[in-house]
């Protein structure tokens, strides 16, 4: 299930707030420090996903955990919109993601290098399966992983259209396949069945109702040991072919990387 994030109503207030510890620093107000900011509001919101789900990071949620009034936290993330437009660009600027003088050698080893972070953010934030990746936040963290995409297939021999259109479908393929990885383990958690004992319950369907004439293909795959993986494996080397035949075919369009 995926759930709306775009504040719509109000772009230009969701840019500050994407974008609030990257201007110039404004005059201080005289007066009480504030008892937060909205950084606290933004790790607060991260850390009550993290571990009870996204609809644990609602407004009054995180008032509760920050120990305000609901209202208050109204001043600093004006909606649940802006909240979660704020935890994703926020987890999504944790990819370390290197600089053009310590990135890997070799473009493939680069964008392997962004596959594996993304991954490992979706594992240690599960609740982004169920953000629509439609409409994304426009902030620091999101458009660090297109600079460094782009900054990749730019040592490509690829028309600068082509080599947007490489960094899109590879930040498809990766983001699609983290989130199905990252929907899978929150599903276990949440039902407490693994993905095995999920089958194992359905093998009546193999015993009573499968026809192997009209299923030769699956028949014959399964006879010759095709599915003797299990369904992690299975995920793992298949997220692994995907990758590596989709950057065989930006390979063979481009041909060698430029020096």
């Amino acid at each position: 299930m995926t759930v709306r994030r775009s504040a719509e109503g109000r772009p230009d207030r969701a840019l500050a707030l994407l974008w609030r510890n990257h201007r110039p620093l404004a005059v201080k107000a005289k007066g009480r420090r504030p008892s937060l900011d909205v950084d606290e509001v933004v790790a607060t919101g991260i850390r009550l996903a993290d571990s009870d789900g996204l609809t644990a990071a609602s407004m009054g949620g995180v008032a509760k955990e920050l120990g305000v009034g609901t209202m208050t936290l109204y001043t600093y993330v004006p909606s649940k919109d802006e909240l979660l437009e704020l935890m994703v660009d926020q987890v999504l600027g944790e990819r370390e993601l290197p600089g053009p003088d310590q990135r890997p050698a070799g473009w493939r080893a680069q964008v392997a290098l962004y596959a594996d972070e993304t991954r490992a953010m979706f594992r240690r934030h599960p609740w982004l399966s169920q953000v629509s990746p439609i409409r994304p936040p426009v902030g620091p963290g999101m458009l660090a992983g297109r600079e460094y995409l782009l900054a990749v297939m730019s040592t490509l021999a690829l028309s600068p259209r082509d080599i947007n259109i490489a960094a899109v479908t590879v930040t498809s393929y990766v983001d699609s396949a983290a989130s199905l990885a990252a929907e899978s383990a929150l599903i276990e958690r949440t039902t407490g069945q693994s993905h095995d004992a999920w089958w194992t319950d359905r093998s009546e369907l193999w015993e009573t109702y499968f026809d192997v004439e009209r299923h030769p293909a699956m028949t014959a795959v399964w006879n010759a040991g095709g599915f003797d993986a299990g369904p992690v494996d299975v995920a793992a080397e298949s997220y692994q072919y995907g990758l590596e035949r989709l950057l065989d075919g930006i390979e063979a369009k481009a041909g060698p990387a430029m020096t």
